[in-house]
């Protein structure tokens, strides 16, 4: 973030969001073609300009990146452990669980 601020303090910036969501865009796309082609070095670059331009509209939208992505680690966090808990008060090792039943509590946790 702090780049893409020192870029933009001399002009190299967008002036408004949508060519920022298209960039977006077009890097999933890219990163979905890498993905397809099982090429991990461009993988590698391309969720890196993918994190990259999501950074860029956290910046222009004047928020955050980093904290952001604290805060929804440990939402991650609190969530998770509510399927941990959920499976060990019945006795069951979440490695025998499926991702089903997993995702029905974590449904549950994301709405308390």
């Amino acid at each position: 973030q702090r780049v893409q601020e020192k870029a933009s303090s001399v002009g190299f910036d967008w002036n408004a969001s949508e060519p920022i969501w298209k960039k977006i865009d077009e890097e999933i796309d890219e990163l979905k073609v890498a993905h397809q082609k099982n090429d991990i070095n461009n993988i590698k670059e391309e969720i890196g300009d993918v994190l990259f331009s999501v950074v860029n509209l956290a910046r222009f939208l004047n928020v955050d990146a980093e904290s952001s992505l604290r805060k929804t680690i440990v939402k991650f966090e609190s969530r998770f452990k509510k399927i941990e808990k959920h499976f060990e008060k019945l006795n069951i090792n979440l490695k025998d669980v499926s991702l089903e039943e997993m995702d029905e509590i974590w449904e549950k946790a994301k709405k308390e």
